[in-house]
């Protein structure tokens, strides 16, 4: 923990002359922003499916940062020395109290109170973000499953018998629906939970939280456009040669 309070230290250091007292605040969401950039490979590579231990691992890989980052702001000593880290602030708030302790310190609206609602709204903003997106692509996903059938059966032959396995296909294909609608309706909710998080661990995990969350988001965000600009892409190449052929045919 002691190279990670002297890694903090530093970027903040090198802050400093520009963000003053909240240059610490600053060099945990760079060091937030560094962790995500080293564990972007693997964010593609759980977007794109290719493992099924894929999905798991950037998390599971962020909580070792992340509880790290909670035992430096709540420790008071650190290898044997004095925390230099709790002498930080970001704004009024210092990095290592709590949404009770500035509740005690001029309550709801006084100034550290502010501090911790201005990250719960910035948590709040990410968590809807998000919700939105999922419910999107919950529904996206189960009206393609749902539409998956119909063309199917467009697809046969006049007269041809439809055998039990496409009635199975059917079968499945109805009930992955009806799942994916009720997921679709609460697990965008689940990020909601980061507030509740940030609500009782001390202010700079809490940035920690709001930052990894919007880079989530964001990454994403960009990771399905560009999926769906490569789809336009090969729907249009594939598409070329057919035109050419109709030409010369003319």
């Amino acid at each position: 923990m002691s190279v990670f309070t002297h890694l903090v230290a530093e970027l903040g250091r090198l802050l400093e002359p520009v963000l003053a007292q909240s240059a610490t605040a600053a060099a945990i969401v760079l060091f937030t922003v560094l962790v995500r950039l080293a564990l972007h490979p693997l964010s593609r590579a759980a977007f794109r499916g290719a493992t099924p231990a894929a999905g798991c691992l950037p998390v599971l890989l962020q909580l070792p940062v992340f509880f790290v980052m909670y035992h430096a702001f709540s420790s008071a000593e650190v290898g044997g020395k004095a925390n230099e880290l709790l002498g930080h602030r970001l704004f009024a708030a210092p990095l290592g109290s709590r949404w009770t302790d500035a509740l005690g310190e001029g309550g709801l609206f006084g100034a550290q109170g502010l501090v911790f609602l201005g990250l719960f709204a910035a948590i709040t903003v990410v968590a809807a973000w998000s919700a939105v997106r999922g419910r999107r692509t919950a529904a996206a996903v189960a009206a393609a499953a749902g539409a998956a059938p119909a063309k199917a059966g467009a697809g046969k032959k006049p007269g041809a018998r439809a055998g039990a396995g496409a009635g199975v296909m059917a079968e499945v294909s109805a009930e992955q629906q009806e799942v994916m609608r009720k997921l679709g309706g609460v697990l965008p909710l689940l990020s909601f939970g980061t507030l509740i998080t940030a609500a009782v661990v001390p202010l700079a995990a809490g940035l920690y939280l709001v930052t990894t969350t919007a880079w989530s988001v964001a990454e994403r965000a960009w990771l399905q456009y560009r999926k769906e600009r490569a789809e336009q892409r090969s729907e249009q190449r594939a598409d070329q040669p057919v035109d050419g052929g109709v030409r010369s045919s003319l």
